[in-house]
């Protein structure tokens, strides 16, 4: 179990987060990281561990923040550990924290009040240390709330189970009709809210399905995820990041190819950064011609179509759009699907402007808005030898390949 912290001191949001997700109706998800990890010692919580380059937390957040039936994700979290969670959630669209309570009871509780003004429909509550939250188990959740004020995730207990008593076996538990609960759990905001409430005194509850029964809710069981895994010890740890790693992953390229032509200007946008020139390039977005191969890369490993289906040109709210906006979209759409973004590699195919000098800010711009090390981010250029409509000097032309990991259906580890 971890200990949570006994603060209820209010966390100010940023100014993104200030200008973040705004939900009225819908879905909300909680994602409960307020503990100690006692079991970890040290003194970085466990939920901002580092898991295949990443905090821990970031693995759940990006998975529910991307999944498209979630309108709003907020964190609960201990207000000392504010740097390491700006940290873990940088770059994501993230309703503004809150502060945790004495007991993961109370830091749900807490979770709860403060979304008492959007009024969600439903909230979804998941702990922050299940990193593989695949976005069809989210389906079956929210499909289940379809006619049941609550339902969770959770898979059948096969292993057969002794009570022990003495260190010694004091008899063997009937195993027919139990399953091991996981998260998400899924709920009726109204219903669990009020649930939470009359239960905020009593001490044997152990997740928040537990509060609903107490409530007289009825609570549906869904088919949980064997990958699912909750980390609580540095064992488990070690097995998620060798899972990650390795076997666990398949491995996906995929290609983007992009074209723009010049007009009257003084730069031209490539890979997030502006390079001065006597001519800009034409585009209904900034045309940032080497994102826009990136993006189709991304979107093209994830068989996800490509950047005009995303963000339609004929759509005007997309009319002169920074195309960071469209990364940051393909990275989440990587994220929700548990996968991780493994490098990428554009080339800028033009006679001018000159790239070299600007290749480092480059490669730097597109690691930000990736999420990942600038060791994975190559940058060139080319000419065409005066051939072509870039040689002749009409536009510029980019190519770019992105290598993504995804998870198997296989099972990690087992919980531990």
């Amino acid at each position: 179990a971890m200990d949570a912290p006994s603060t209820d001191e209010a966390i100010e949001p940023t100014t993104a987060e200030s200008a973040g997700q705004s939900v009225r109706g819908g879905t909300v998800a909680l994602v409960v990281a307020a503990g100690r990890g006692a079991r970890f010692g040290g003194t970085t919580p466990k939920q901002y561990l580092n898991l295949a380059g990443q905090p821990l937390l970031r693995h759940s957040l990006a998975a529910l923040t991307g999944h498209p039936a979630v309108d709003g994700v907020r964190a609960v979290i201990d207000p000392d550990d504010r740097a390491h969670y700006d940290a873990a959630a940088a770059g994501l669209d993230l309703l503004p924290p809150v502060s945790g309570g004495a007991s993961r009871q109370d830091s749900v509780r807490l979770g709860l009040e403060s979304l008492a003004e959007m009024q969600p429909d439903q909230v979804l509550i998941h702990d922050g240390a299940r990193p593989f939250v695949a976005p069809d188990l989210i389906d079956r959740i929210l499909a289940a709330l379809g006619d049941a004020p609550g339902a969770i995730a959770a898979l059948p207990l096969t292993d057969t189970v002794k009570r022990e008593r003495d260190g010694a076996i004091a008899g063997t538990v009937e195993r027919d009709g139990l399953w091991r609960a996981q998260t998400p759990q899924g709920f009726s905001y109204a219903d669990i809210l009020a649930a939470h409430r009359a239960a905020a005194d009593a001490t044997d509850l152990t997740d928040d399905a537990a509060v609903a029964e107490r409530a007289g809710l009825a609570v549906r069981l869904v088919e949980g995820d064997a990958a699912n895994l909750q980390v609580t010890t540095p064992a488990a740890l070690e097995r998620a990041a060798r899972w990650l790693a390795g076997g666990g992953e398949e491995i996906r390229t995929g290609m983007g190819f992009d074209v723009h032509r010049f007009e009257p200007g003084d730069r031209v946008r490539l890979c997030g950064v502006d390079v001065p020139h006597d001519r800009a390039l034409a585009g209904h977005s900034d045309a940032d011609v080497g994102l826009h191969a990136l993006v189709d890369a991304i979107l093209g490993a994830l068989a996800a179509g490509d950047i005009g289906s995303h963000f339609p040109p004929s759509d005007p709210q997309w009319r002169g759009a920074d195309s960071a906006l469209f990364a940051a979209h393909a990275r989440d759409l990587v994220a929700a699907r548990g996968g991780r973004i493994v490098n990428v590699d554009v080339t800028i195919i033009c006679e001018s402007p000159k790239i070299g000098p600007h290749r480092q800010a480059m490669a730097a711009r597109l690691a930000e808005l990736l999420g990942i090390d600038a060791e994975r981010v190559s940058v060139k250029a080319t000419t065409t030898e005066r051939l072509g409509f870039t040689g002749r000097g009409e536009g510029i032309a980019a190519q770019a390949s992105a290598t993504i990991a995804l998870p198997r259906s296989s099972e990690p580890a087992a919980d531990a």
